[in-house]
């Protein structure tokens, strides 16, 4: 099937309209002008680069074909400055070679992983994007690479219909992949497959939290994914699950315009997330339900001008009602104490005042380092403005049994929350008779912390215990952290790790890696007007933050990147740290 039928009715001159400049003015009943703009000026700044390492070996193939997007949304675009711009041929036609060339025979690509059906689908997704916008440019100089492209996805297409998954995100990409593909060549298979992977539901809490608990992976791969299930397969129902996730993000949007991570399953749970991948959901749920609080934020968006928007464009010119003028804007939330009970977090806000208190890893039913499991041992975070404290965390020297982590949460009062963690190490007495063997060849089994051929699970054991309760309560001007620990007597360390760009007074530098102590009185961290004090300090004694045998084994380290300030001391007993806010 042709592109210029793939849109049908009035879609079809919207979509071949908004390739030329005031076509869709006439269409869309009220253009946001401003946002075509800034799209069209992101893109053009987005060429150059291309253009200058198109052929760069080490692109993987979902780059090469996000590379050919960004120069394809630009010749195909009427108002851009390279709008059939005939030095983009050769680029693009390269990069389009390449797209075929990298295709294995059962039509998939390596992309890290070997065969990979999600992984070939990022980068269908792409193709079909380029196939359906050149097609509907319909200029002759491109026919060439349209059959080439058309050939890529009539090849994937099978793979992808047959083949498997990793990981639940990767579901919706196939699908949105297939999805393109269907409606550019009809395939039963294609739907039949589609089928399959949703009827298996979407993994999303009723509070619209997916299973991932990934701000990346909701941005960059379910939400648009849905959205173009939705879109293309008739699929309306699709769209509440985007919004109710979209509604959440509402809550861990920081004034900065990050979005925090502390609770995800992946990569993103140690790291910075910017909301600006975010853009067309929020438009496009905005328009489907009058929503001013996303309007806010997709406005935000535009407005702070950060990340690559110009990557947007393929999708508008592909869904010119994407373009339309938003609903009036009405204020995000930006004070609430909102409570996730599925991932045992919590957010406070108070306009410039942020916090986090999280006690939702998987390490206590899965006592496993990995991918897909949330591992992150910060357990609060605080922003005051440009002030930020990007983690909390507390290690006891205790067998190498590595930080605190939360057995969830628990909400006791207003604004007061608790987290808590109980430790038992084990000593092993010699086994019973009964499971004794002369030639000593025991089996090889987990102690908790490693495996030895000791046969453990039969051993009688004596217990070393610690228990850790951390209340979290909010104050008028800050919080108090108290700690409470009971059982055996060890040394533990807590960890202030502060976002680098600040200033840090009252305490004492331990060396030049960005380690610091707060041994006695009040600390502070400034940038700017923005303040955040801490303290008391508790005595000058060091402690190191051990990350546990499951990282130290393997060289692997928890150490923050930032300015860290170190307090120490002994259990059993009682500390209180004060975080206060000017």
């Amino acid at each position: 099937m042709l592109r210029r039928t793939f849109l049908t009715g009035s879609l079809t001159t919207v979509a071949l309209g908004a390739l030329h400049p005031g076509a869709a003015r006439a269409e869309v009943a009220a253009v946001d002008e401003d946002f075509l703009t800034l799209l069209t000026e992101a893109n053009r700044k987005q060429i150059p680069i291309v253009l200058g390492n198109f052929q760069n070996v080490s692109d993987s193939v979902r780059t090469v074909a996000r590379k050919a997007r960004r120069l394809v949304s630009g010749y195909a675009w009427g108002r851009s400055p390279y709008h059939h711009d005939a030095t983009l041929l050769e680029p693009l036609a390269w990069l389009v070679d390449q797209l075929a060339a990298r295709q294995h025979e059962d039509g998939l690509y390596d992309v890290g992983n070997l065969h990979s059906p999600p992984d070939s689908a990022f980068a269908i997704q792409d193709v079909c994007m380029l196939y359906a916008l050149l097609d509907a440019d319909g200029q002759p100089e491109t026919a060439s690479m349209r059959a080439t492209l058309a050939s890529v996805i009539k090849k994937a297409g099978p793979a992808l219909a047959s083949g498997g998954v990793h990981t639940p995100n990767h579901r919706w990409e196939v699908s949105a992949a297939l999805a393109r593909a269907h409606h550019l060549f009809p395939d039963r298979r294609y739907a039949a497959r589609i089928d399959d992977w949703l009827d298996e539901g979407i993994d999303a809490t009723p509070d619209g939290i997916y299973s991932e608990r990934s701000s990346t992976y909701a941005a960059e791969v379910t939400n648009p994914c849905l959205l173009t299930i939705a879109w293309l397969y008739d699929k309306p129902a699709l769209l509440d699950y985007v919004q109710r996730n979209l509604d959440v993000t509402l809550y861990l949007l920081e004034p900065n315009g990050e979005v925090d991570t502390t609770a995800s399953r992946r990569q993103d749970q140690k790291g910075i997330r910017e909301v600006w991948w975010y853009l067309t959901q929020f438009r496009e749920l905005a328009l489907h339900t009058g929503d001013g609080r996303f309007t806010t934020v997709a406005k935000s968006i535009e407005a702070r001008g950060t990340g690559e928007l110009g990557d947007f464009l393929a999708e508008v010119l592909e869904r010119p009602e994407l373009s339309a003028v938003l609903p009036a804007a009405t204020p995000a939330p930006t004070d609430f104490v909102q409570h996730y009970p599925s991932q045992a977090s919590v957010r406070i806000r108070h306009e410039a005042r942020t916090a986090t208190v999280f006690g939702g890893t998987d390490f206590h039913d899965i006592p496993v380092i990995s991918s897909g499991l949330s591992t992150n041992p910060t357990f609060f975070k605080l922003r005051n403005g440009a002030a930020i404290l990007d983690s909390v965390r507390l290690s006891p020297q205790f067998f190498s049994t590595g930080h605190f982590r939360s057995d969830g949460l628990r909400r006791t009062a207003p604004g007061t929350f608790k987290l808590q963690q109980e430790v038992q190490v084990p000593y092993h007495l010699p086994l019973p008779k009964r499971y004794r063997r002369a030639d000593g060849r025991y089996a090889l089994t987990p102690e908790g912390r490693f495996y030895a051929s000791m046969d453990f699970p039969h051993r009688p054991k004596q217990y070393r215990v610690l228990r850790t309760e951390i209340t979290v309560a909010e104050v008028s001007s800050g919080y108090d952290l108290t700690f409470d620990f009971a059982g055996d007597e060890t040394g533990y360390a807590l960890e202030l790790c502060f976002r680098p760009g600040g200033t840090l007074s009252g305490v004492a530098q331990l060396d030049a890696a960005g380690n610091y102590q707060l041994a006695s009185g009040t600390g502070s961290y400034t940038v700017g007007t923005d303040r955040i004090e801490f303290g008391p300090g508790n005595g000058a004694a060091r402690v190191a933050m051990d990350p546990g045998e499951r990282y130290t084994y393997l060289g692997g380290s928890l150490t923050p990147d930032g300015l860290r300030v170190y307090l120490t001391g002994r259990t059993p007993g009682r500390q209180v740290l004060r975080l206060r806010t000017s």
